[in-house]
């Protein structure tokens, strides 16, 4: 998960030495942690938030192969 958010989060915004991304397993969830750029939320986040959500289904589809569950945390970095 954490590899797959990593890089559609690079090729999304301008900075991408300030992408960072954590992945926490509790047992069958995974919880990620996406920090990006202050100037950089908006591309993450997409008009009404679609471009997250996009990134939210691709983790749910990756999840749901492994029999994981997952949250995605979009949060500014600095």
């Amino acid at each position: 998960m954490k590899s797959l958010i990593e890089f559609v989060a690079k090729s999304l915004v301008d900075v991408p030495t300030e992408v960072e991304v954590t992945e926490r397993t509790y047992g069958r969830d995974v919880h990620v942690s996406l920090k990006v750029a202050e100037e950089d939320m908006g591309r993450v986040i997409g008009r009404r938030g679609r471009v997250a959500n996009a990134m939210r289904a691709l983790m749910r589809v990756a999840a749901a192969r492994k029999g994981l569950r997952t949250t995605l945390d979009i949060i500014q970095n600095g």
